[in-house]
């Protein structure tokens, strides 16, 4: 009685039983709504929600759907990953749409907020990283039919384009490699022999196991990698594809750098044994990539050679094959790339010389047919063409 004669004490709860699961009886309690026209409203729309297979809550904030996304995330992705999406939802979208209601979220109000950022000078890699993670969170909600749309869908900026990377010449990249043997011979030494030779991600390398190197077959199998969270916490984690979860070829050069090290290691171990990782630090544990990435700038500024960071390592194994005239099929099978598009979007600009042999053959063959088409016309008939 209490509750109808006075609007400001208790609350309003509203239960109904909804379609059965697997036999099963399903009721929906839910209460603390302020009046009773609220509590109707919301049992309302979930009634829709039944008939129309999309239920909307009403008081869901986008911050408490944003955190309750990322938690059932955590365990698929990478610690990596997971740092960034956290820290796109913690320090952008929280703060700039957390308390809206996620039913009540609309597309301008996001366009707004790129408007602001824009004006504020927000970097455009970083703004396009920010919605898209936005748009990935709120597809979740439409497929658990939480939204009847996206209001994200058609406000991620398009994808900058990547800046052109710097790419060492043959010369400069055998000069580094030079440098490192004769001034340090040291275990980065062949760690930056395996990266220019193989080509392989720097987080492969790192997280390379002696179990996973097969030196009298010459190969190696990618089984890890290493990431650093905010340049703290390691962790190994599988290859994000199953393409670059394969088996690399080794060429003498990379072979030699594998068994110094090998070397190396069994005489430092007590019984002699090759095992854990094949580059790390004294007691086992892995190099950290930052520390690898400042080595690198050190030994780089030592020859004044163009500034580069590890992964344009693998960029300058990817030009080299290139420009030695591999096919480009080849080049994206030994880079493990998952499709052949990807090798020609990232390295196409490299390919300016081939394309002026295909147009000059393209040229030598139709004026070789011309030629042979003149000689095979028989002296004195004008009444054949002389060209075709």
């Amino acid at each position: 009685m209490r509750l109808l004669e006075e609007a400001a004490h208790g609350s309003w709860t509203y239960c109904v039983d909804l379609a059965p699961e697997d036999g099963r009886r399903r009721t929906r309690r839910r209460g603390g709504f302020a009046s009773e026209g609220e509590a109707a409203q919301e049992l309302a729309a979930v009634l829709e929600g039944q008939l129309s297979g999309a239920y909307e809550e009403r008081r869901t904030t986008v911050a408490d759907f944003l955190r309750e996304w990322l938690a059932a995330r955590k365990e698929e992705l990478t610690a990596n990953t997971y740092a960034g999406y956290k820290a796109y939802v913690e320090r952008d979208l929280i703060p700039a749409f957390g308390r809206c209601r996620l039913l009540d979220l609309r597309p301008e109000q996001i366009e707004d907020w790129m408007a602001a950022q824009r004006k504020a000078g927000r970097g455009r890699v970083t703004l396009y990283r920010v919605v898209s993670t936005l748009r990935n969170a709120l597809n979740h909600a439409v497929r658990s039919w939480r939204l009847k749309f996206n209001p994200a869908e058609h406000c991620v900026p398009t994808k900058p384009r990547a800046e052109e990377r710097t790419c060492w010449t043959p010369k400069e990249a055998a000069a580094f490699l030079r440098h490192n043997a004769e001034q340090y011979a040291d275990q980065l030494a062949d760690l930056f022999e395996v990266l220019l030779g193989t080509g392989m991600r720097r987080g492969e390398v790192l997280a390379l196991h002696w179990s996973d190197v097969h030196l009298m077959d010459r190969k190696l199998f990618v089984r890890w990698t290493l990431s650093a969270v905010d340049n703290g916490d390691l962790h190994f984690n599988q290859p994000k594809t199953e393409a670059s979860r394969a088996w690399i070829s080794l060429s003498p050069r990379v072979m030699a750098a594998l068994h110094r090290q090998a070397n190396l290691q069994m005489n430092a171990h007590p019984d002699g044994r090759l095992e854990g990782l094949v580059f790390a630090h004294t007691d086992g544990s892995p190099l950290r990539p930052q520390w690898v990435l400042n080595q690198l700038r050190k030994r780089t500024a030592e020859l004044a050679l163009p500034r580069i960071g590890l992964h344009d390592l693998r960029h300058t194994a990817a030009s080299i094959m290139i420009a030695e005239g591999i096919p480009i099929a080849i080049v994206s099978k030994t880079l493990r790339h998952a499709t052949l598009a990807t090798t020609i979007n990232l390295y196409g600009h490299l390919f300016k010389d081939s394309a002026d042999q295909a147009v000059n053959a393209l040229a030598r063959a139709l004026d070789q047919a011309q030629t042979d088409r003149l000689r095979a016309v028989p002296r004195g008939d004008d009444n054949l063409p002389l060209a075709a």
